[in-house]
């Protein structure tokens, strides 16, 4: 999701999406360490998001 869009959404919001990034990223390293993963670049965009979305909690504190 793009900053832009997320600058749009509530704190509460932010929150719910950041828990569903932690539950995607738990996937992804699950799936990293059984030899699964096919597109490695996701979990980088998933942590960058992750990032992306605890700054802002910071800024609309």
């Amino acid at each position: 999701m793009e900053l832009k869009q997320l600058r749009e959404k509530s704190a509460d919001q932010l929150k719910a999406h950041l828990v569903e990034l932690h539950k995607e990223s738990f996937a992804l390293r699950m799936q990293k360490a059984t030899g699964q993963l096919a597109k490695t670049h996701e979990a980088r965009r998933v942590k960058r998001e992750i990032a992306r979305v605890n700054m802002l909690l910071g800024e609309k504190k």
